[in-house]
């Protein structure tokens, strides 16, 4: 074992970590989602809020820029996410009728 694997197998571990952490996030994140498609179905609301993406889009652009992370990347990210939320949202609400 070299000097390096030490301090390489740290940052991993770390990186392992945070991808946990990111994946618990996220769960959390599509468990209100999906309570936000029921109450979209329930209440006649359609799948898709464009007007609160926009928002969010900007919110997330400006949230990345303070923590020094790519804008674009993040709205990629966030763009991944809602696409799937809407799916989801769409699939609640065929279920409800």
């Amino acid at each position: 074992m070299t000097a390096v694997e030490p301090e390489l197998l740290r940052l991993r571990e770390s990186i392992d970590n945070i991808d946990a952490a990111l994946i618990h996030l996220l769960a959390e994140r599509f468990k209100c989602t999906q309570a936000v498609g029921q109450f979209k179905a329930t209440h006649g609301l359609p799948p898709a809020d464009p007007a609160r993406e926009t928002q969010q889009i900007a919110r997330l652009r400006q949230l990345a820029r303070n923590a020094k992370l790519d804008p674009d990347f993040a709205e990629k990210f966030l763009n991944f996410i809602v696409t799937e939320v809407i799916r989801h949202h769409e699939a609640i609400r065929q279920n409800h009728n």
